[in-house]
């Protein structure tokens, strides 16, 4: 059974038994004692982990009828495991989402609508920028509170491109600039000059954006099969050009491990990455890297929420679940603690603080692009819609089509918009 599968079959199962859970509960029970005990599942290594745990302690201090079962793991498997605990008795209280799922659960009536939260403050957002609350909006419903900011980045091997006595790539670039850019660089350090990005959902989203299109609107592609073929002719222009690497490597690049981005495997001068992620592929590399916006207008890109923390609908805790997602996302000590891990803290007034502290020249770059960006920002699209998981997948099949020649771009693009079109109909 594939992950798409058993995330639909969790999420209905779920949507069917929630109607028994809510008839169950009104308000907050916390039963004869007065405690209460909140369950909280999010994903990621051991350092998110003692993290959460130290600013969970701390509202504890501050709670001490709240406590707290604390469940995480690796993003691998991640969703398969959410699916099957919102379709079952242990949906937890609290849990840890991003923009390929949201849309997914919000519709489906897995997530709390935190609309009046947020109207009555309870959840304060008046600190995040607007367009990065409002990304967490489906169906005009708050789905979830972006527990960091994010957006789209291209690294590049500095070291590299400094001892070939190379112009380094700028934000500003043009798309037809940084390919012939790639070329030059390519040459004269003997390493293709950029990943080739035509399977990069994230890319073509910007790349659309500056074309005045977009991915979605609502629940509908915001694209044609045309715009989908120009996008894969930009890319075998560049592959004929030799500014990028060979199919093969792209292939291996293609994958979301940050261990197999091209710029950690030597394999080319850059990839395509979330700006966030600077720090983790720094540390996979002895070269320096560096960070830039995507090409062409930096206005396509925004601030993304890197992550959300959302209540079940079936909680018999809401209100106490909703204090604590508030008292990670603004509380000045809890920001302390939980630093960039989660990305750029969403309370401004706490990204300042936590901004000044950081000692991690990579963590430093990064920080610099979204300073650089952030009254550049565009306003932010909607949250991708149920099946945008599946939009990616086609996506690379199409564009690895194109990449090893198996299908023109006309092709591609045709096999593609067809697939996503079918993804975010069913």
């Amino acid at each position: 059974m594939t992950t798409a599968h058993r995330l639909t079959r969790g999420l209905v199962a779920a949507a069917l038994l929630l109607p028994l859970a809510l008839a169950g509960c009104g308000g907050d029970d916390s039963g004869s004692s007065g405690k209460t005990e909140l369950t909280f599942f999010w994903w990621g290594g051991e350092a998110r982990a003692k993290l959460t745990e130290q600013a969970l302690e701390l509202y504890k201090s501050k709670h001490p009828d709240v406590s707290f079962k604390t469940t995480w793991q690796a993003n691998q498997g991640y969703f398969d495991k959410l699916a099957t605990l919102t379709a079952g008795s242990d949906a937890p209280d609290i849990f840890q989402i991003d923009d390929n799922y949201l849309a997914e659960y919000a519709t489906r009536n897995v997530t709390l609508d935190l609309t009046s939260y947020k109207d009555s403050s309870k959840i304060d957002v008046s600190k995040f920028p607007e367009g990065l609350w409002k990304y967490g909006v489906v169906d005009n419903k708050l789905a979830g509170v972006a527990m960091g900011e994010n957006t789209q980045g291209l690294v590049f091997n500095k070291t590299k491109l400094e001892a070939a006595k190379q112009e380094l790539p700028k934000t500003g670039m043009t798309w037809d600039q940084l390919i012939a850019w790639a070329q030059k660089a390519g040459t004269a350090t003997k390493v293709p000059g950029t990943m080739d990005p035509s399977a990069d959902y994230k890319a073509m989203w910007v790349w659309l954006r500056q074309n005045g299109k977009d991915l979605y609107h609502g629940n509908q592609l915001a694209f044609t099969k045309d715009d989908v073929q120009k996008w894969f002719e930009l890319w075998k222009g560049a592959r004929d050009a030799k500014a990028t690497p060979t199919a093969d490597v792209i292939h291996e690049g293609n994958e979301t491990d940050i261990t197999k981005q091209t710029v950690v495997t030597g394999k080319a001068l850059t990839s395509w990455v979330w700006a966030n992620q600077m720090p983790d592929i720094q540390k996979n590399t002895k070269d320096v890297l560096g960070v830039v916006a995507y090409p062409g207008d930096p206005s396509a890109q925004w601030a993304r929420a890197s992550m959300y923390l959302s209540v079940y609908r079936g909680s018999k805790h809401k209100d106490a679940a909703v204090d604590v997602i508030n008292f990670l996302a603004n509380d000045p000590e809890a920001a302390k603690i939980l630093g960039t891990d989660r990305g750029l803290p969403s309370n401004l007034d706490n990204r300042t603080a936590v901004s000044a502290t950081v000692t991690d020249p990579a963590m430093k770059a990064s920080i610099a692009l979204e300073d650089e960006l952030v009254k550049k920002f565009g306003p932010a699209p909607s949250v991708p819609p149920k099946g945008h998981s599946t939009v990616k997948t086609e996506l690379r099949k199409a564009a690895e089509a194109a990449q090893f020649g198996t299908a023109t771009p006309a092709q591609a693009a045709e096999q593609f918009f067809n697939a996503a079109q079918a993804a975010v109909a069913g």
